[in-house]
Formats: structure tokens, C-alpha cells, sequence
């Protein structure tokens, strides 16, 4: 038998992944996080970059959805697209991705736009959601209904170089209140919904390690959240750093 074929055909096991790890989480923390079930808001820059890392780390199940498709502008940092996936759902192509680094994570894919209407057969259940998007009414959905549900909100942004992270619960200020939006205490009425459109109608910069970077630290804020170890960033304090000067990496109060 072809040596190639005969490790392709070869699941490993849970634990023989999870060995490196071993020395920093107990077997007991780490089977939490085998048996959690996470929630990825957008498969792109920075949503692929967590998918790709809870997936490594051995989370159980991640709920994904995103209704875009790969394109050649998203090469320069979006870990889940390559030539092969041009043209292809960033959600199915995520899940084949992940098939590939852990075939004990369990994958559900949504290839649809996250709406009110969809919100609870994406979200129910999971343990923590991870903010991957790209629109601020759409985060303002989904921290409201995180918010009302108890389930931790993982925020993340980026902006070219810089990039920023913050953890919300039901006891922690809101991510409304957080960041002063004028929705907040509001009910969303087109009126308000027109104001939030207006904060946000260009297209950001972004070059491949900030989003990652932020991806992969919401996946560990996820990790320490569920396994119980070390601190997580709680709102209302804010990572944030600056890729151009790595003496700026902060974690800042408001």
C-alpha cells in the first residue's frame, strides 16, 4: 500500500493530538473543552484563523456560518481559502478544512447570512460564540441575543494593522454600552439601524497576521473560558495592539 494513502486512511487518536497540551490544561479541563460546543460567527480572516486553532485544540463542536464564497482577494490572510477553494462557500470549504486538522471536532455548517430569523438554530446551545464578523449590526444581534442567553461573546476587530479583543457576559457591560454605539438601550427600528449603518460603510484593510492573530486569541479566550485556566478579558477591559509597534500591545480599561 502506498505509505501516503495508508496515513490519509489513519484517525488519530483524541488524546495523541491533545499531547502537547497536557502539561498546561488536566484531563479533566481538557474534556470540557472536548465535549464544548462553539459558535464562529464569519469564516474569513479572522473567524478562519479561530476555526482553524479550536479545531487543533480539540473543542468538540463548532457551529460555522458565514454566505460568502472565497475569492482571490482573500488569499493574503484568510487561512481557510487556497487556490482550491476559490469560488467555493467559505462555510463547506471550512468544514473540509477542519475534517482534515481534526476529525473528532464535529463541524455544522451554515452557508446562509446570520439574521434574527436564523439566530437561535445557530447559536442555541453552544458555550461560547466568537465574533468573526464584519458589520456592527450584525454583532449588535448577536451580543444582544449572547447577552439575554447567558453565552459568552468573544468580540474581535481588526483595521489593517490593529486589532482589538474583549470577552462580554451577562455581568459585564454590553458591547453597546462598551463602545457608546447609538443603539444602545434602543430597540432596532430602521431609524437606529440606519445609524449603525452609517459607522460602518467602508471596507477595512487588512494584511494576513492581525485578523489571525486575533482569531487565535479569541479560540484561547474560549479555551481558558471553558477549561477554567488563567484570565480572561473581561469588558470592560480591551486588548488592543498595533502590529507597526509591538511594545503596544495593552490591555486598556474604558
Amino acid at each position: 500500500m502506498d505509505k501516503s494513502n495508508e496515513s490519509k486512511s489513519i484517525t488519530p487518536n483524541y488524546w495523541e493530538i491533545a499531547t502537547r497540551q497536557m502539561t498546561i490544561v488536566d484531563e479533566n479541563q481538557q474534556n470540557k473543552f472536548k465535549n464544548a460546543k462553539i459558535a464562529v460567527i464569519g469564516c474569513g480572516g479572522i473567524g478562519g484563523g479561530a476555526i482553524e486553532i479550536l479545531a487543533r485544540m480539540g473543542v468538540g463542536e463548532i457551529n460555522i456560518i458565514d454566505e460568502d464564497e472565497f475569492d482571490v482577494s482573500n488569499l493574503n490572510r484568510q487561512l481557510m481559502s487556497s487556490i482550491e477553494t476559490l469560488g467555493q462557500s467559505k462555510a463547506e470549504a471550512s468544514k473540509e478544512r477542519v475534517k482534515l486538522i481534526n476529525p473528532h471536532t464535529n463541524i455544522n455548517a451554515f452557508n446562509e447570512k446570520l439574521t434574527e430569523n436564523n439566530l437561535e438554530i445557530v447559536l442555541k446551545d453552544c458555550d461560547a460564540i466568537i465574533d468573526g464578523l464584519d458589520n456592527i449590526y450584525t454583532r449588535i444581534i448577536v451580543s444582544r441575543y449572547a447577552k439575554e442567553n447567558n453565552i459568552p461573546f468573544i468580540h474581535g476587530a481588526i483595521h489593517g494593522t490593529l486589532g482589538q479583543l474583549s470577552v462580554f457576559r451577562e455581568n459585564t457591560k454590553s458591547y453597546e454600552e462598551l463602545f457608546a454605539l447609538p443603539s444602545f438601550n434602543k430597540e432596532l427600528n430602521d431609524e437606529t439601524k440606519e445609524l449603525i449603518e452609517n459607522l460602518s460603510s467602508e471596507v477595512p484593510p487588512a494584511i494576513g497576521p492581525t485578523p489571525n492573530i486575533i482569531g487565535f486569541l479569541q479560540a484561547f479566550e474560549a479555551y481558558k473560558l471553558i477549561t477554567g485556566i488563567g484570565k480572561v478579558t473581561y469588558a470592560p477591559k480591551i486588548l488592543k495592539f498595533d502590529l507597526l509597534d509591538l511594545g503596544s500591545f495593552d490591555i486598556i480599561e474604558i
